[in-house]
């Protein structure tokens, strides 16, 4: 997806969260070429919610990783969750509300996890690294809602190849499937705060403003006090339908 459309979308949900006086940290998740850092950029504008985004364009191994995971996997999986801590730190001591694209949970369940079974990652050095994480988010707070975007690899590969990144041209649809996999899985399991399920296929919420609405008003339902902040998560409405960890 490009970045194009100006997301001032009116929703009464959002004027409710603007007025709410309480600090809100927001989480997007999802696989390679989902669409979370437009997405988040999206809605930090909308909301007034500063962004956090993923270490892409100053990542030290990402280049190398896709040359050879099997070298690299450990490396750039120990950058990204001393990146991912040190944000999300900053995020909790923050008194602002905050948008972050991709949260700290999806590095070891779903992309390391996936490396390990490959045989990308060997098992003393996963083993280190699991350790490692369990370490560091027994001292952090889970995001208020995680927006998890859903997409088939058809979308996510078309996507990946629209946004240019020479590096990550050579991803298999494969690989995306396990990962995609391994989302589904840990969204079942997760129970640490709320979810909402974006069906994103059929989805171009950058340029669509009707659909981009429609994810606002989700989001802004799934967070509103009440009785809305009660649902345990909420996979419907936007189901009509938008690297290494991107």
């Amino acid at each position: 997806m490009t970045d194009s459309l100006d997301n001032k979308v009116p929703s009464d949900s959002s004027k409710i969260l603007r007025n709410a006086g309480r600090k809100l940290f927001i989480s997007i998740a999802g696989n390679i070429g989902s669409g979370k850092s437009s997405l988040t950029r999206l809605l930090s504008t909308h909301f007034g919610w500063i962004p956090f985004y993923e270490s892409v364009d100053d990542n030290p191994y990402l280049r190398d990783f896709y040359s050879d995971m099997k070298r690299w996997s450990f490396h750039l999986q120990v950058y990204f969750l001393s990146n991912r801590f040190i944000n999300h730190k900053k995020i909790v001591e923050m008194s602002e509300s905050v948008v972050q694209d991709r949260s700290i949970y999806e590095d070891v369940e779903i992309f390391a996890r996936n490396l390990h079974e490959m045989g990308n990652m060997d098992t003393r050095d996963y083993d280190n690294y699991r350790e490692l994480f369990s370490i560091m988010v027994d001292y952090l707070k889970p995001p208020d809602l995680l927006v998890y975007l859903r997409a088939n690899t058809d979308t996510l590969l078309r996507q990946i190849k629209l946004r240019g990144r020479s590096y990550e041209q050579g991803i298999s649809q494969d690989y995306l499937e396990r990962l995609n996999a391994s989302y589904e899985s840990w969204v079942a399991k997760y129970k640490i705060g709320e979810v909402l399920i974006i069906e994103s296929d059929d989805l171009d919420f950058v340029n669509n403003r009707d659909h981009l609405s429609e994810i606002i008003s989700r989001v802004g339902e799934a967070l509103a006090p009440g009785d809305a902040q009660q649902m345990p998560r909420q996979d419907k409405g936007a189901s009509r339908r938008n690297g290494a960890n991107g």
